[in-house]
């Protein structure tokens, strides 16, 4: 039996890290392997079972957050994996790159540090996989339905893996040479190594669901062509329309987008390329953007030998703790300091220039600067103004550059696709595909799931629509609500109900 005060007597503790200037000199993930089973028992234990878990309601998956927590920390590994895969089918894509909003709205948090749930689930997934309970879980028998999804992302794939285990047959298009979306070629392995998207793509192929890649449909394979094949269609393709940044200057050589330049990369540590064609190797790179995507260009950035690394937001510096706007349970946005800049910070050379930290906050882009040959040399910032944003009249200066990397987030969906056009689909006010509170598009039997709909999102949000929708085309095929549960075989089978994300309308971008 664990220890029922162990919120009070046990404090919250993190999984290692590999030294910073030993991890930038390879792509492997950047944790110490097997750090967190010694510690991972009295972390679990931490979690007070509330009697209204708030962690569940923070969570798109509606994951079981306190079942397995008790399980694991009265050592019951098995059932842990059980209770975690019930609602979530790649938890070891969301232990590693989602941001953990669970862990904002830990009751436990309102007073002390919050659990690290986290770890606790990617330690029991990590398990699983190392114990053999991560098999393939083929249909009993067949609907005699088929099924196409468009896009081999976390919503396509949680899709494509609910309706397989329904016993529809599934085939999956995606016009990249390898199927995984975002996970594969957008996400460096430093935070995601590319052979646990390969396991779940080999389990998925196992348990029956086809992949064709390098088909872009719409183009090799006409829309109506894939609807007179299939009874229903699911349209994953993700949010891939870039935001620009139109200042002048920006046609100049060495100005790239992030999602130019980091699927090279992937593509390098994949051994696909010997070297990358957009390199920052003693460059001077400057990074424009403060999210994730933008700390993945970092990361990258001083493994490939960067001779210095700045990264620009526009916004000011948040708060080191939680701001009286955003209370407890809100996710807040507060300062934290990813492993890229801890990297970042940990490798400095003369050209990041001084200070504790390689961003600079509150910084407006004004123009590109090039040389003779029209290549980019520096960047022309300066203070962006409070609430509106506008670069402020007196406080330019220029940070020198010779690679520029743009990671302003996407705007929606690839507009006018041939897919789009040939589908007759609609965008909504947001310029996402239209879709009702079903995640139907409009055209009979065709459904949208994922940042298609929703808009740029998280990888837990992609899963948590890709499993909604499967709910939703499974309705349609068969008019039942039941679907398979994503655990061991001989597991109860769970309803919609057992995973709120899948009876919400979508939410809000």
């Amino acid at each position: 039996m664990a220890d029922p005060k162990a919120f009070l007597t046990t404090p919250r503790l993190l999984r290692a890290r590999r030294a910073a200037r030993a991890r930038v000199r390879d792509w492997q993930e950047v944790y110490q392997p097997g750090a967190l089973l010694p510690i991972i028992g009295g972390q679990a234990a931490r979690c007070m079972d509330c009697g209204l878990p708030f962690c569940h309601q923070a969570c798109p998956l509606g994951n079981l957050v306190p079942e397995w927590n008790r399980l694991v920390a009265d050592d019951d590994w098995r059932d842990a994996a059980d209770r975690l895969h019930a609602t979530d089918n790649f938890p070891e894509f969301t232990g590693r790159v989602c941001p953990a909003p669970c862990e904002s709205a830990c009751v436990l948090g309102i007073d002390a540090e919050p659990v690290t749930i986290r770890n606790v689930e990617l330690a029991v997934v990590d398990r699983a996989w190392e114990q053999g309970w991560e098999v393939p879980c083929p249909p009993d028998r067949r609907s005699g339905r088929t099924v196409a999804v468009v896009g081999s992302g976390p919503a396509g794939l949680a899709a494509a893996q609910q309706l397989t285990r329904a016993g529809h047959h599934v085939t999956v298009y995606e016009r990249a040479d390898r199927p995984g979306g975002l996970l594969r070629y957008g996400i460096p392995d430093f935070r995601l190594e590319k052979h646990r998207v390969d396991r779940r793509i080999q389990q998925l192929r196992a348990e029956g669901t086809e992949f064709r890649t390098g088909v872009t449909v719409g183009e090799d394979l006409s829309a109506a062509e894939l609807r007179a094949g299939h009874d229903a269609v699911v349209i994953a393709v993700g949010a891939t329309a870039w935001r620009e940044l139109p200042v002048p200057g920006r046609g100049s050589t060495g100005i790239h987008q992030a999602m130019e330049y980091l699927p090279l990369a992937n593509r390098v540590a994949a051994g696909d390329l010997a070297a990358s064609p957009v390199s920052a190797l003693d460059r001077r790179v400057v990074v424009i953007g403060g999210g994730d995507t933008a700390a993945d260009c970092v990361g990258t950035a001083v493994r490939q030998q960067a001779a210095g690394v700045r990264q620009l937001d526009i916004n000011p510096r948040p708060p080191d703790g939680r701001p009286g706007a955003q209370p407890w349970p809100v996710h807040p946005k507060v300062h934290h300091e990813t492993t890229s800049h801890e990297e970042a910070c940990a490798c400095r050379q003369p050209a990041d220039g001084d200070g504790p930290d390689i961003r600079c906050y509150a910084s407006a882009t004004v123009r590109f600067d090039t040389d003779a040959r029209g290549r980019v040399s520096a960047v022309r910032i300066a203070d962006a103004a409070p609430g509106t944003r506008a670069p402020l009249p007196g406080t330019e200066h220029t940070l020198e550059a010779d690679l520029v990397l743009l990671a302003l987030g996407f705007s929606g969906p690839e507009p006018g696709t041939a897919l789009v056009r040939q589908l007759g689909l609609d965008l909504d006010g947001h310029g996402n595909l239209a879709r009702d509170d079903g995640f139907a598009a409009g055209p009979d039997g065709v459904f949208v799931a994922g940042d298609a709909g929703r808009g740029q999102s998280l990888v837990v949000w992609a899963i948590a629509e890709g499993r909604a929708a499967a709910a939703a085309v499974h309705r349609y095929l068969t008019g039942r609500d039941e679907l398979p549960s994503p655990i061991t075989p001989g597991a109860r089978p769970i309803t919609a109900e057992d995973t709120p994300a899948a009876v919400r309308p979508p939410g809000p971008r």
